[in-house]
Protein backbone atom coordinates (compact mmCIF):
# COMPACT_ATOMS: atom_id res chain seq x y z
CA UNK A 1 0.00 0.00 0.00
CA UNK A 2 1.44 3.27 -1.10
CA UNK A 3 2.87 5.66 1.68
CA UNK A 4 1.35 9.60 2.18
CA UNK A 5 3.29 12.00 3.87
CA UNK A 6 1.15 13.84 6.69
CA UNK A 7 1.59 17.31 5.07
CA UNK A 8 -0.51 19.10 8.38
CA UNK A 9 -1.55 21.57 5.76
CA UNK A 10 -4.75 23.49 6.04
CA UNK A 11 -7.16 24.82 3.60
CA UNK A 12 -9.40 27.93 3.79
CA UNK A 13 -12.25 27.03 0.94
CA UNK A 14 -13.22 23.44 -0.49
CA UNK A 15 -15.15 23.52 -3.28
CA UNK A 16 -16.69 20.22 -4.73
CA UNK A 17 -17.54 19.67 -8.29
CA UNK A 18 -19.40 16.66 -9.82
CA UNK A 19 -21.85 14.45 -10.29
CA UNK A 20 -24.64 11.78 -8.11
CA UNK A 21 -21.32 10.77 -6.51
CA UNK A 22 -20.26 14.01 -5.63
CA UNK A 23 -23.69 15.36 -4.57
CA UNK A 24 -24.12 12.15 -1.87
CA UNK A 25 -26.36 9.49 -3.54
CA UNK A 26 -27.25 7.15 -1.58
CA UNK A 27 -26.11 8.41 1.87
CA UNK A 28 -29.11 9.73 3.46
CA UNK A 29 -28.60 12.76 6.29
CA UNK A 30 -31.42 12.02 8.10
CA UNK A 31 -33.23 15.31 6.93
CA UNK A 32 -34.50 14.13 3.25
CA UNK A 33 -31.31 15.04 1.52
CA UNK A 34 -27.94 13.50 0.82
CA UNK A 35 -24.52 13.47 3.04
CA UNK A 36 -21.79 12.27 0.80
CA UNK A 37 -18.09 11.78 0.53
CA UNK A 38 -17.75 15.40 0.04
CA UNK A 39 -19.56 16.80 2.84
CA UNK A 40 -18.06 13.88 4.94
CA UNK A 41 -14.72 14.92 3.42
CA UNK A 42 -15.36 18.72 4.19
CA UNK A 43 -15.86 17.20 8.02
CA UNK A 44 -12.93 15.44 8.25
CA UNK A 45 -10.59 18.40 6.92
CA UNK A 46 -12.34 21.36 9.41
CA UNK A 47 -11.78 18.38 12.30
CA UNK A 48 -8.09 18.28 11.31
CA UNK A 49 -7.08 21.84 10.96
CA UNK A 50 -7.23 24.48 13.87
CA UNK A 51 -8.49 27.16 11.24
CA UNK A 52 -11.91 27.55 10.11
CA UNK A 53 -12.68 25.80 6.66
CA UNK A 54 -15.50 27.15 4.54
CA UNK A 55 -17.63 24.18 2.05
CA UNK A 56 -19.53 24.62 -1.15
CA UNK A 57 -20.74 21.76 -3.18
CA UNK A 58 -21.85 22.42 -6.92
CA UNK A 59 -22.70 18.65 -7.71
CA UNK A 60 -26.03 17.71 -9.03
CA UNK A 61 -26.94 13.80 -10.74
CA UNK A 62 -26.69 13.00 -13.77
CA UNK A 63 -24.16 14.65 -15.65
CA UNK A 64 -21.82 14.05 -17.95
CA UNK A 65 -18.13 15.18 -17.51
CA UNK A 66 -18.64 18.00 -20.44
CA UNK A 67 -21.94 19.47 -18.27
CA UNK A 68 -19.86 19.35 -15.25
CA UNK A 69 -17.29 21.36 -17.05
CA UNK A 70 -19.79 23.43 -18.61
CA UNK A 71 -22.10 24.62 -15.87
CA UNK A 72 -20.11 24.07 -12.16
CA UNK A 73 -16.35 24.37 -12.98
CA UNK A 74 -16.45 28.07 -13.43
CA UNK A 75 -18.99 28.80 -10.99
CA UNK A 76 -16.67 27.07 -8.67
CA UNK A 77 -12.85 29.19 -9.99
CA UNK A 78 -15.36 32.00 -8.96
CA UNK A 79 -15.42 30.82 -5.39
CA UNK A 80 -11.60 31.44 -5.30
CA UNK A 81 -11.05 27.59 -3.60
CA UNK A 82 -7.40 26.43 -2.66
CA UNK A 83 -9.45 22.75 -2.69
CA UNK A 84 -11.26 21.36 -5.03
CA UNK A 85 -12.50 17.84 -6.18
CA UNK A 86 -13.19 17.13 -9.29
CA UNK A 87 -15.18 13.97 -10.31
CA UNK A 88 -17.05 12.59 -13.19
CA UNK A 89 -17.33 10.91 -16.23
CA UNK A 90 -19.28 7.59 -14.87
CA UNK A 91 -22.19 8.58 -16.50
CA UNK A 92 -20.27 9.14 -20.12
CA UNK A 93 -18.88 5.49 -19.97
CA UNK A 94 -22.32 4.37 -19.06
CA UNK A 95 -23.84 5.64 -20.85
CA UNK A 96 -24.46 5.37 -25.33
CA UNK A 97 -21.69 6.93 -27.20
CA UNK A 98 -18.92 7.67 -24.80
CA UNK A 99 -16.88 10.10 -26.55
CA UNK A 100 -13.50 9.40 -24.28
CA UNK A 101 -10.91 11.72 -26.70
CA UNK A 102 -13.65 14.32 -25.22
CA UNK A 103 -13.57 13.12 -21.81
CA UNK A 104 -9.41 13.62 -21.48
CA UNK A 105 -9.71 17.37 -22.85
CA UNK A 106 -12.12 17.86 -20.37
CA UNK A 107 -10.10 16.51 -17.64
CA UNK A 108 -7.63 18.62 -19.01
CA UNK A 109 -9.05 21.72 -18.89
CA UNK A 110 -10.47 21.67 -15.27
CA UNK A 111 -7.11 20.39 -13.89
CA UNK A 112 -5.03 22.33 -15.93
CA UNK A 113 -6.97 25.93 -15.14
CA UNK A 114 -7.65 24.66 -11.74
CA UNK A 115 -3.92 23.81 -10.61
CA UNK A 116 -3.04 27.26 -13.04
CA UNK A 117 -4.80 29.14 -10.28
CA UNK A 118 -2.87 27.08 -7.46
CA UNK A 119 -5.71 25.35 -6.72
CA UNK A 120 -5.08 22.04 -4.65
CA UNK A 121 -7.32 19.31 -6.92
CA UNK A 122 -7.97 16.22 -5.59
CA UNK A 123 -10.15 13.11 -7.44
CA UNK A 124 -10.19 9.60 -7.51
CA UNK A 125 -10.34 6.53 -9.82
CA UNK A 126 -13.74 3.91 -10.08
CA UNK A 127 -12.79 0.10 -8.72
CA UNK A 128 -13.47 -2.57 -10.50
CA UNK A 129 -17.32 -2.84 -11.57
CA UNK A 130 -17.21 -6.47 -12.02
CA UNK A 131 -18.48 -7.38 -8.20
CA UNK A 132 -20.87 -4.86 -7.67
CA UNK A 133 -22.79 -5.04 -10.71
CA UNK A 134 -24.49 -7.49 -13.12
CA UNK A 135 -23.08 -5.83 -15.40
CA UNK A 136 -19.84 -4.98 -14.04
CA UNK A 137 -17.53 -7.84 -16.33
CA UNK A 138 -19.37 -5.47 -19.62
CA UNK A 139 -18.38 -2.03 -17.81
CA UNK A 140 -14.70 -3.07 -16.66
CA UNK A 141 -12.90 -2.45 -20.05
CA UNK A 142 -14.87 1.19 -20.30
CA UNK A 143 -14.22 2.20 -16.81
CA UNK A 144 -10.70 1.45 -16.64
CA UNK A 145 -10.17 3.10 -19.70
CA UNK A 146 -11.49 5.98 -17.75
CA UNK A 147 -9.75 5.38 -15.52
CA UNK A 148 -6.35 5.39 -17.30
CA UNK A 149 -7.62 8.95 -18.48
CA UNK A 150 -8.04 10.45 -14.66
CA UNK A 151 -4.53 8.99 -13.84
CA UNK A 152 -2.40 10.44 -16.71
CA UNK A 153 -4.22 13.52 -16.97
CA UNK A 154 -3.75 13.69 -12.85
CA UNK A 155 0.10 13.01 -13.51
CA UNK A 156 0.33 15.81 -16.21
CA UNK A 157 -1.38 18.65 -14.08
CA UNK A 158 -0.04 17.39 -10.52
CA UNK A 159 -3.40 16.50 -9.55
CA UNK A 160 -3.98 14.25 -6.40
CA UNK A 161 -5.47 11.15 -7.16
CA UNK A 162 -7.03 8.43 -5.16
CA UNK A 163 -6.55 5.07 -7.10
CA UNK A 164 -9.94 2.76 -5.81
CA UNK A 165 -9.10 0.64 -8.68
CA UNK A 166 -5.63 -0.77 -7.17
CA UNK A 167 -7.93 -1.46 -3.85
CA UNK A 168 -10.01 -4.40 -3.47
CA UNK A 169 -12.31 -3.27 -0.72
CA UNK A 170 -13.60 -0.32 -2.43
CA UNK A 171 -15.11 -3.16 -5.16
CA UNK A 172 -17.02 -4.90 -1.89
CA UNK A 173 -20.82 -5.01 -2.92
CA UNK A 174 -21.92 -4.07 0.74
CA UNK A 175 -19.98 -0.89 0.05
CA UNK A 176 -22.70 -0.10 -2.32
CA UNK A 177 -26.41 0.60 -2.62
CA UNK A 178 -29.18 -1.85 -3.90
CA UNK A 179 -29.27 0.11 -7.24
CA UNK A 180 -25.49 -0.94 -7.32
CA UNK A 181 -24.65 2.42 -8.98
CA UNK A 182 -24.25 4.98 -6.01
CA UNK A 183 -21.96 4.23 -2.60
CA UNK A 184 -24.25 3.75 0.55
CA UNK A 185 -23.38 5.52 3.41
CA UNK A 186 -20.37 3.01 4.41
CA UNK A 187 -19.53 3.66 1.23
CA UNK A 188 -19.47 7.28 1.35
CA UNK A 189 -17.62 7.02 4.99
CA UNK A 190 -14.48 4.77 3.08
CA UNK A 191 -14.16 6.98 0.21
CA UNK A 192 -14.07 10.10 2.35
CA UNK A 193 -11.48 9.22 4.74
CA UNK A 194 -9.11 7.69 1.93
CA UNK A 195 -9.17 11.19 0.68
CA UNK A 196 -8.57 12.78 3.50
CA UNK A 197 -5.97 10.27 3.92
CA UNK A 198 -4.49 11.10 0.63
CA UNK A 199 -4.46 14.69 1.26
CA UNK A 200 -2.12 13.78 4.06
CA UNK A 201 -4.84 15.26 6.60
CA UNK A 202 -3.60 15.03 10.18
CA UNK A 203 -4.57 11.98 12.24
CA UNK A 204 -5.65 10.02 9.15
CA UNK A 205 -4.60 6.82 8.09
CA UNK A 206 -4.85 3.80 5.87
CA UNK A 207 -7.73 2.10 7.63
CA UNK A 208 -9.76 3.71 5.28
CA UNK A 209 -8.62 0.63 2.92
CA UNK A 210 -8.85 -2.53 5.34
CA UNK A 211 -11.19 -5.08 4.22
CA UNK A 212 -14.68 -5.60 5.48
CA UNK A 213 -15.24 -9.09 7.87
CA UNK A 214 -15.45 -12.04 5.72
CA UNK A 215 -19.56 -12.49 4.61
CA UNK A 216 -20.47 -16.75 3.93
CA UNK A 217 -23.05 -16.35 0.67
CA UNK A 218 -26.50 -17.15 1.83
CA UNK A 219 -28.09 -16.86 -1.56
CA UNK A 220 -28.13 -20.30 -4.17
CA UNK A 221 -27.15 -19.33 -8.00
CA UNK A 222 -31.03 -19.34 -8.58
CA UNK A 223 -31.67 -16.79 -5.96
CA UNK A 224 -28.88 -14.29 -7.63
CA UNK A 225 -30.07 -14.54 -11.03
CA UNK A 226 -33.29 -13.39 -9.67
CA UNK A 227 -31.83 -10.98 -7.83
CA UNK A 228 -30.03 -9.49 -10.58
CA UNK A 229 -33.28 -9.54 -12.65
CA UNK A 230 -35.03 -7.41 -9.86
CA UNK A 231 -32.48 -5.10 -9.81
CA UNK A 232 -32.22 -4.93 -13.82
CA UNK A 233 -36.05 -3.59 -14.11
CA UNK A 234 -36.47 -1.97 -10.77
CA UNK A 235 -33.09 0.42 -11.56
CA UNK A 236 -31.38 -0.23 -15.01
CA UNK A 237 -34.27 -0.44 -17.09
CA UNK A 238 -35.94 3.07 -15.59
CA UNK A 239 -31.96 4.65 -15.90
CA UNK A 240 -31.33 3.58 -19.08
CA UNK A 241 -35.08 4.71 -20.52
CA UNK A 242 -34.43 8.47 -19.33
CA UNK A 243 -31.32 8.20 -21.20
CA UNK A 244 -32.60 6.90 -24.41
CA UNK A 245 -35.93 9.76 -24.13
CA UNK A 246 -33.10 12.46 -23.34
CA UNK A 247 -34.60 13.28 -19.86
CA UNK A 248 -31.69 14.60 -17.63
CA UNK A 249 -31.32 12.27 -15.00
CA UNK A 250 -30.81 15.93 -12.62
CA UNK A 251 -33.95 17.86 -14.32
CA UNK A 252 -35.01 20.40 -11.64
CA UNK A 253 -31.77 19.54 -9.42
CA UNK A 254 -29.80 22.58 -8.07
CA UNK A 255 -26.90 22.31 -6.02
CA UNK A 256 -27.23 21.30 -2.69
CA UNK A 257 -24.30 24.09 -1.17
CA UNK A 258 -23.73 26.80 -4.01
CA UNK A 259 -22.46 28.98 -1.40
CA UNK A 260 -19.49 28.43 0.65
CA UNK A 261 -20.22 28.34 4.65
CA UNK A 262 -17.73 27.47 7.80
CA UNK A 263 -18.40 23.59 8.49
CA UNK A 264 -18.69 23.21 12.32
CA UNK A 265 -16.04 21.06 13.89
CA UNK A 266 -17.09 18.12 14.68
CA UNK A 267 -18.49 17.20 18.36
CA UNK A 268 -18.88 13.72 18.29
CA UNK A 269 -15.76 11.13 18.43
CA UNK A 270 -15.12 9.49 15.56
CA UNK A 271 -12.85 7.15 16.22
CA UNK A 272 -15.59 3.90 16.37
CA UNK A 273 -15.55 4.79 12.21
CA UNK A 274 -12.34 2.97 12.19
CA UNK A 275 -13.59 -0.32 13.08
CA UNK A 276 -15.23 -2.21 9.92
CA UNK A 277 -18.27 -4.01 12.20
CA UNK A 278 -19.05 -0.57 13.53
CA UNK A 279 -19.31 0.78 10.22
CA UNK A 280 -21.29 -2.35 9.30
CA UNK A 281 -23.36 -1.54 11.77
CA UNK A 282 -24.26 2.16 11.39
CA UNK A 283 -24.61 1.46 7.68
CA UNK A 284 -27.25 -0.89 8.32
CA UNK A 285 -28.61 1.48 10.66
CA UNK A 286 -29.18 3.89 8.15
CA UNK A 287 -30.37 1.61 5.74
CA UNK A 288 -33.34 1.11 7.80
CA UNK A 289 -34.10 4.77 8.40
CA UNK A 290 -33.77 6.00 4.58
Amino acid sequence: MASVERSGRSFRRYVAIGDSATEGLEDPDGNGGYRGWADRLAQHLADGQPEPLEYANLAVRGLRLNEIRNTQFDDALALKPDLMTIFGGVNDVIAFGCDYDELAADLAAMYGEARGNDITVLTFTMPDPAAINPFGRRLRDRMFRLNDLVRAEAARYGVLVLDLQTYPMAGDPRLWYEDRLHGNALGHERVARGLAWRLGISGMDDSWADPLPPEPSTRSRREQLSGEFDWAVTHLAPWLGKGIRGIPHGDGIVAKRPTPTVVPPSLTDLSELRSPMAQLSSDKSAKGGS
